[in-house]
Protein backbone atom coordinates (compact mmCIF):
# COMPACT_ATOMS: atom_id res chain seq x y z
CA UNK A 1 0.00 0.00 0.00
CA UNK A 2 1.16 3.48 -0.81
CA UNK A 3 1.59 5.67 2.57
CA UNK A 4 3.59 8.48 3.76
CA UNK A 5 6.21 7.95 6.37
CA UNK A 6 8.66 9.50 8.85
CA UNK A 7 12.04 8.17 9.61
CA UNK A 8 14.59 11.27 10.77
CA UNK A 9 13.01 13.73 13.83
CA UNK A 10 15.99 15.61 12.90
CA UNK A 11 14.19 16.16 9.29
CA UNK A 12 11.07 18.20 10.56
CA UNK A 13 8.55 19.14 8.16
CA UNK A 14 10.86 18.01 5.25
CA UNK A 15 10.75 14.37 6.87
CA UNK A 16 7.41 12.90 4.84
CA UNK A 17 7.35 11.06 1.98
CA UNK A 18 5.86 8.81 0.34
CA UNK A 19 6.51 4.95 -0.33
CA UNK A 20 5.13 1.54 -0.81
CA UNK A 21 4.46 -0.19 2.83
CA UNK A 22 3.48 -3.87 3.62
CA UNK A 23 -0.81 -4.06 4.50
CA UNK A 24 -1.18 -3.46 7.87
CA UNK A 25 -2.20 -6.59 9.95
CA UNK A 26 -5.24 -6.70 12.24
CA UNK A 27 -4.31 -7.08 15.85
CA UNK A 28 -6.82 -8.76 18.58
CA UNK A 29 -9.44 -6.34 18.43
CA UNK A 30 -8.70 -4.58 15.79
CA UNK A 31 -10.20 -3.38 12.35
CA UNK A 32 -8.65 -2.74 9.39
CA UNK A 33 -9.91 0.41 7.69
CA UNK A 34 -9.54 1.09 3.83
CA UNK A 35 -8.82 5.04 4.13
CA UNK A 36 -10.57 7.69 2.35
CA UNK A 37 -9.93 11.08 4.05
CA UNK A 38 -7.23 11.08 6.48
CA UNK A 39 -6.44 14.40 8.99
CA UNK A 40 -3.07 15.14 10.55
CA UNK A 41 -1.29 17.92 13.13
CA UNK A 42 1.90 19.41 12.06
CA UNK A 43 2.95 19.85 15.52
CA UNK A 44 2.62 15.76 15.71
CA UNK A 45 6.27 15.24 14.15
CA UNK A 46 7.64 16.28 17.49
CA UNK A 47 5.33 14.05 19.64
CA UNK A 48 7.07 11.08 21.21
CA UNK A 49 4.40 8.40 20.00
CA UNK A 50 5.30 9.60 16.10
CA UNK A 51 8.67 8.01 16.93
CA UNK A 52 8.31 5.18 19.75
CA UNK A 53 5.99 2.65 20.53
CA UNK A 54 4.19 1.95 24.01
CA UNK A 55 7.74 0.83 25.51
CA UNK A 56 10.18 3.46 23.79
CA UNK A 57 11.58 1.32 21.10
CA UNK A 58 11.90 2.93 18.01
CA UNK A 59 9.35 2.25 15.14
CA UNK A 60 10.50 4.15 12.50
CA UNK A 61 9.38 4.43 9.37
CA UNK A 62 6.15 5.52 10.99
CA UNK A 63 2.70 6.78 9.33
CA UNK A 64 1.63 9.97 10.50
CA UNK A 65 -2.02 10.92 10.93
CA UNK A 66 -4.40 10.16 13.58
CA UNK A 67 -7.91 11.31 12.45
CA UNK A 68 -9.70 8.69 9.94
CA UNK A 69 -12.94 8.38 8.14
CA UNK A 70 -12.98 5.13 5.58
CA UNK A 71 -14.43 1.85 5.29
CA UNK A 72 -14.14 -1.55 7.43
CA UNK A 73 -11.97 -4.04 5.62
CA UNK A 74 -11.12 -6.67 8.09
CA UNK A 75 -11.67 -7.93 11.41
CA UNK A 76 -9.69 -8.85 14.08
CA UNK A 77 -9.49 -11.42 16.30
CA UNK A 78 -12.61 -11.06 19.21
CA UNK A 79 -13.77 -7.68 17.44
CA UNK A 80 -16.79 -7.03 18.12
CA UNK A 81 -19.65 -3.78 17.12
CA UNK A 82 -18.51 -3.13 13.92
CA UNK A 83 -18.81 -4.83 10.74
CA UNK A 84 -16.83 -5.39 7.15
CA UNK A 85 -18.05 -3.21 4.84
CA UNK A 86 -19.05 -0.30 7.36
CA UNK A 87 -18.70 3.34 7.38
CA UNK A 88 -16.14 4.91 10.15
CA UNK A 89 -14.66 7.36 11.45
CA UNK A 90 -12.22 8.08 14.55
CA UNK A 91 -8.58 8.23 16.03
CA UNK A 92 -6.16 6.21 15.24
CA UNK A 93 -3.55 4.81 18.53
CA UNK A 94 -1.12 7.68 19.14
CA UNK A 95 1.64 5.28 19.11
CA UNK A 96 1.00 3.52 16.01
CA UNK A 97 1.09 4.03 12.38
CA UNK A 98 -1.13 6.53 11.17
CA UNK A 99 -4.14 7.37 8.62
CA UNK A 100 -1.81 8.88 5.88
CA UNK A 101 -2.02 5.81 4.21
CA UNK A 102 -4.18 3.27 2.07
CA UNK A 103 -5.01 1.09 5.15
CA UNK A 104 -4.92 1.57 8.93
CA UNK A 105 -5.31 -0.90 11.80
CA UNK A 106 -7.19 0.41 14.55
CA UNK A 107 -9.21 -0.49 17.82
CA UNK A 108 -12.41 -1.06 17.02
CA UNK A 109 -13.27 1.08 20.31
CA UNK A 110 -11.63 4.29 18.55
CA UNK A 111 -14.13 4.48 15.67
CA UNK A 112 -17.44 5.31 15.21
CA UNK A 113 -20.47 4.60 12.39
CA UNK A 114 -20.42 7.39 10.24
CA UNK A 115 -23.64 8.44 8.33
CA UNK A 116 -24.13 7.57 5.07
CA UNK A 117 -24.88 11.85 4.28
CA UNK A 118 -21.79 12.74 5.84
CA UNK A 119 -18.81 13.28 3.58
CA UNK A 120 -15.49 11.17 4.47
CA UNK A 121 -13.51 14.44 3.95
CA UNK A 122 -15.71 16.64 6.54
CA UNK A 123 -15.61 13.36 8.96
CA UNK A 124 -11.65 13.48 8.83
CA UNK A 125 -11.42 16.91 10.08
CA UNK A 126 -13.64 15.68 13.29
CA UNK A 127 -12.42 13.35 15.54
CA UNK A 128 -9.73 15.63 17.47
CA UNK A 129 -11.44 18.88 16.97
CA UNK A 130 -14.63 17.79 18.21
CA UNK A 131 -13.30 15.50 20.96
CA UNK A 132 -10.68 17.92 22.40
CA UNK A 133 -13.22 20.66 22.42
CA UNK A 134 -16.17 18.59 24.44
CA UNK A 135 -13.39 17.18 26.93
CA UNK A 136 -12.22 20.47 27.00
CA UNK A 137 -15.38 22.52 28.13
CA UNK A 138 -17.17 19.74 29.84
CA UNK A 139 -14.83 17.18 31.01
CA UNK A 140 -12.63 19.05 32.32
CA UNK A 141 -13.27 22.73 32.72
CA UNK A 142 -17.19 22.21 33.71
CA UNK A 143 -18.81 24.46 31.82
CA UNK A 144 -22.74 24.99 32.45
CA UNK A 145 -25.29 26.91 31.25
CA UNK A 146 -25.18 31.02 32.18
CA UNK A 147 -21.52 30.75 32.49
CA UNK A 148 -18.69 32.74 30.48
CA UNK A 149 -16.01 31.22 28.07
CA UNK A 150 -13.06 32.87 26.25
CA UNK A 151 -11.96 30.49 23.75
CA UNK A 152 -8.18 30.98 22.41
CA UNK A 153 -7.43 30.59 18.97
CA UNK A 154 -11.54 30.27 17.85
CA UNK A 155 -11.14 30.12 14.27
CA UNK A 156 -9.06 27.13 14.53
CA UNK A 157 -10.06 23.03 14.14
CA UNK A 158 -11.01 23.15 17.89
CA UNK A 159 -11.40 26.11 18.61
CA UNK A 160 -14.29 27.08 16.00
CA UNK A 161 -15.82 23.58 17.60
CA UNK A 162 -15.57 25.23 21.61
CA UNK A 163 -17.51 27.96 20.03
CA UNK A 164 -20.47 26.26 18.92
CA UNK A 165 -20.54 23.77 21.44
CA UNK A 166 -20.21 26.43 23.98
CA UNK A 167 -22.99 28.08 22.54
CA UNK A 168 -25.11 25.23 22.00
CA UNK A 169 -24.64 24.75 26.18
CA UNK A 170 -25.81 27.70 26.97
CA UNK A 171 -22.85 29.58 27.71
CA UNK A 172 -21.30 33.44 26.70
CA UNK A 173 -18.56 32.92 24.35
CA UNK A 174 -15.91 35.20 23.77
CA UNK A 175 -13.35 34.31 20.77
CA UNK A 176 -9.97 35.97 20.01
CA UNK A 177 -7.87 35.37 17.40
CA UNK A 178 -6.37 37.22 14.29
CA UNK A 179 -8.28 40.48 13.72
CA UNK A 180 -8.93 38.85 10.19
CA UNK A 181 -11.19 35.76 11.97
CA UNK A 182 -13.63 38.14 13.43
CA UNK A 183 -16.37 37.99 11.27
CA UNK A 184 -15.62 33.81 11.37
CA UNK A 185 -15.87 33.48 14.60
CA UNK A 186 -19.31 35.86 14.82
CA UNK A 187 -20.51 34.04 12.45
CA UNK A 188 -20.25 30.68 14.51
CA UNK A 189 -22.30 32.20 17.46
CA UNK A 190 -19.72 33.63 19.59
CA UNK A 191 -21.30 36.72 21.78
CA UNK A 192 -17.48 38.68 21.33
CA UNK A 193 -14.57 38.42 19.59
CA UNK A 194 -11.18 39.84 20.80
CA UNK A 195 -8.39 40.58 18.30
CA UNK A 196 -5.11 39.35 19.70
CA UNK A 197 -2.78 41.26 17.54
CA UNK A 198 -5.20 45.00 18.05
CA UNK A 199 -7.63 44.50 20.93
CA UNK A 200 -6.47 44.72 24.12
CA UNK A 201 -8.34 41.70 25.67
CA UNK A 202 -5.90 40.80 28.78
CA UNK A 203 -8.42 43.92 30.35
CA UNK A 204 -11.44 41.90 29.17
CA UNK A 205 -13.87 41.51 31.65
CA UNK A 206 -12.96 37.94 34.27
CA UNK A 207 -14.86 34.61 32.78
CA UNK A 208 -15.34 31.28 34.21
CA UNK A 209 -13.33 29.42 31.53
CA UNK A 210 -10.42 30.20 29.36
CA UNK A 211 -10.10 27.55 26.72
CA UNK A 212 -6.57 27.91 25.29
CA UNK A 213 -4.82 26.01 21.99
CA UNK A 214 -2.08 28.54 21.83
CA UNK A 215 0.20 28.45 24.72
CA UNK A 216 3.29 30.15 25.67
CA UNK A 217 2.27 33.92 26.51
CA UNK A 218 -1.41 33.70 25.97
CA UNK A 219 -2.04 31.24 28.32
CA UNK A 220 0.10 32.95 31.13
CA UNK A 221 -1.43 36.00 30.41
CA UNK A 222 -5.24 34.47 30.74
CA UNK A 223 -4.13 33.24 34.35
CA UNK A 224 -5.40 36.33 35.50
CA UNK A 225 -8.71 36.58 33.56
CA UNK A 226 -10.29 33.42 35.38
CA UNK A 227 -13.04 34.01 38.35
CA UNK A 228 -12.93 32.47 41.41
CA UNK A 229 -13.71 28.82 40.92
CA UNK A 230 -13.36 28.97 37.19
CA UNK A 231 -10.54 26.75 35.02
CA UNK A 232 -7.82 27.27 32.77
CA UNK A 233 -8.41 24.13 30.35
CA UNK A 234 -5.02 23.64 27.73
CA UNK A 235 -3.99 21.94 24.93
CA UNK A 236 -0.66 23.63 24.20
CA UNK A 237 1.69 22.45 26.72
CA UNK A 238 1.38 21.79 30.92
CA UNK A 239 0.78 25.28 32.46
CA UNK A 240 3.13 27.22 34.11
CA UNK A 241 0.17 29.63 35.75
CA UNK A 242 -2.66 29.13 37.63
CA UNK A 243 -5.55 31.32 38.24
CA UNK A 244 -5.68 32.63 42.07
CA UNK A 245 -8.27 30.51 43.36
CA UNK A 246 -9.12 28.48 40.46
CA UNK A 247 -7.78 25.59 38.35
CA UNK A 248 -5.46 25.02 35.38
CA UNK A 249 -6.27 21.63 33.48
CA UNK A 250 -3.60 20.63 30.91
CA UNK A 251 -5.01 17.33 29.01
CA UNK A 252 -4.75 14.89 25.43
CA UNK A 253 -7.70 14.35 24.01
CA UNK A 254 -9.05 10.26 24.09
CA UNK A 255 -10.87 8.20 22.11
CA UNK A 256 -14.96 8.00 22.94
CA UNK A 257 -17.10 6.44 20.64
CA UNK A 258 -20.34 7.52 22.07
CA UNK A 259 -19.37 10.73 21.87
CA UNK A 260 -18.70 10.89 18.42
CA UNK A 261 -21.85 9.78 17.24
CA UNK A 262 -23.26 12.58 19.17
CA UNK A 263 -21.01 15.06 17.00
CA UNK A 264 -21.85 13.14 13.45
CA UNK A 265 -25.84 13.89 14.82
CA UNK A 266 -25.16 17.24 15.46
CA UNK A 267 -23.45 17.40 12.16
CA UNK A 268 -26.77 16.13 10.26
CA UNK A 269 -28.65 18.46 12.08
CA UNK A 270 -27.02 21.33 10.72
CA UNK A 271 -25.67 22.05 14.16
CA UNK A 272 -22.38 21.75 13.99
CA UNK A 273 -20.22 23.02 11.15
CA UNK A 274 -16.85 21.77 10.60
CA UNK A 275 -14.44 24.28 8.82
CA UNK A 276 -12.29 22.72 5.74
CA UNK A 277 -9.91 24.42 3.97
CA UNK A 278 -8.21 22.61 2.00
CA UNK A 279 -8.03 18.75 0.36
CA UNK A 280 -5.60 17.61 -1.17
CA UNK A 281 -4.51 13.95 -2.59
CA UNK A 282 -2.12 11.96 -0.47
CA UNK A 283 0.56 12.42 -3.28
CA UNK A 284 0.57 15.85 -1.75
CA UNK A 285 0.55 15.04 1.94
CA UNK A 286 4.33 15.62 2.27
CA UNK A 287 4.06 18.65 1.21
CA UNK A 288 0.74 19.85 3.38
CA UNK A 289 3.00 19.63 6.06
CA UNK A 290 4.94 22.29 5.50
CA UNK A 291 3.57 25.98 7.36
CA UNK A 292 3.58 27.34 3.35
CA UNK A 293 0.65 30.05 3.99
CA UNK A 294 -2.33 29.64 6.49
CA UNK A 295 -5.34 28.09 5.36
CA UNK A 296 -8.50 29.20 6.34
CA UNK A 297 -9.59 25.65 7.85
CA UNK A 298 -8.60 22.13 8.43
CA UNK A 299 -6.43 20.60 5.48
CA UNK A 300 -7.53 17.03 5.05
CA UNK A 301 -6.03 14.31 2.58
CA UNK A 302 -8.14 12.43 0.46
CA UNK A 303 -6.77 8.98 0.08
CA UNK A 304 -9.46 7.49 -1.66
CA UNK A 305 -12.84 8.79 -3.71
Amino acid sequence: MRAITVRDREAGVNGPALEDLPHPHAAENDVIVRVHAAGFTRGELDWPGTWTDRAGRDRTPSVPGHEVSGVVTELGYGTTGLTVGQRVFGLTDWTRDGSLAEYVAVEARNLAPLPADIDHTVAAALPISGLTAWQGLFDHARLTTGQTVLVHGAAGGVGSIAVQLARQAGARVIGTGRSTDRDTVLGLGADTFLALDTDPWAAADQVDVVFDVIGGTVLERSAPLVRAGGTLVTIAHPPTVRPEDGRSVFFVVEPDRARLADLAQRLRDGRLEVRVGSVRPLAEAAAAFAPDRRVDGRTIIRVAE
